[in-house]
């Protein structure tokens, strides 16, 4: 079985990435999937995205697209920030200099976010940023014309039964410690709400192993 290594929701927490990629140095002979949502509300999406390119210069990264980032690509295309802005997209804008929305992202954010993946699909996981509906399989979905939906998705977290045909590994919902169940496992433990009692974290989940390796936040 292939081995993974799935990072949770960075949200612009750059330095709490970069001292947990010095925890993963062992672990570099995996495929890395970054779970998405990079950017907004942290004081650094500019050094995670950094971070997270120089990455896969040193092994195989694959980097999901997750909500926040279709925040930013719409504000870009439609010409209005206000949506995005109002999800923390303001703290994007300042650390990457962006002065002007009606401007084109730069480079090599620009690449970077639009070359983003909705899912990612191999033997023995599926990864996507927020997750798939409980009583529909992966094919089906993968088929369906809602697969942007899935980096917006939570219905499945309290689902007594789901009809997928392997785990599924997801981001986007902040939780005190990752869900290691059979089939959901949640990566999420809400790095960016550091204030929060019980969160404050980044966290990986080796796979299959199902082990986690956290740093807790960090403006350092």
């Amino acid at each position: 079985m292939k081995k993974y290594v799935a990072i949770g929701d960075i949200h612009g927490c750059g330095k709490t990435l970069q001292k947990l990629l010095e925890k993963l140095k062992p672990y570099e002979d995996r495929t890395m999937v970054f779970m998405g949502d990079y950017i907004d509300r942290g004081p650094n999406s500019k050094l995670a995205i950094d971070l997270a390119i120089e990455m896969g210069q040193k092994q195989e990264c694959i980097y999901l697209r997750g909500n926040h980032e279709v925040m930013m690509i719409d504000a870009f295309k439609n010409n209005y920030a206000g949506h995005w802005t109002r999800n923390g997209g303001l703290q994007t804008m300042i650390s990457l200099g962006i002065k002007n929305i009606q401007a084109e992202m730069p480079e090599p954010y620009n690449d970077f976010i639009y070359n983003s993946v909705y899912y990612y699909d191999t033997p023995d996981f599926f990864f996507i940023h927020g997750g798939i509906p409980p009583m529909i399989t992966i094919e089906d979905f993968i088929h369906s014309n809602e697969i942007e939906s899935g980096l917006w998705e939570r219905s499945h977290l309290h689902a007594s039964k789901v009809n997928w045909e392997k785990p599924v590994v997801f981001g986007h919902s902040p939780l005190e410690e990752p869900i290691l169940d059979e089939m959901i496992i949640g990566t999420d433990t809400g790095c960016v709400f550091h204030n929060m009692p019980k969160l404050g974290k980044l966290s990986a989940v080796l796979l299959p192993e199902r082990k986690i390796i956290q740093q807790p936040y960090s403006e350092y």
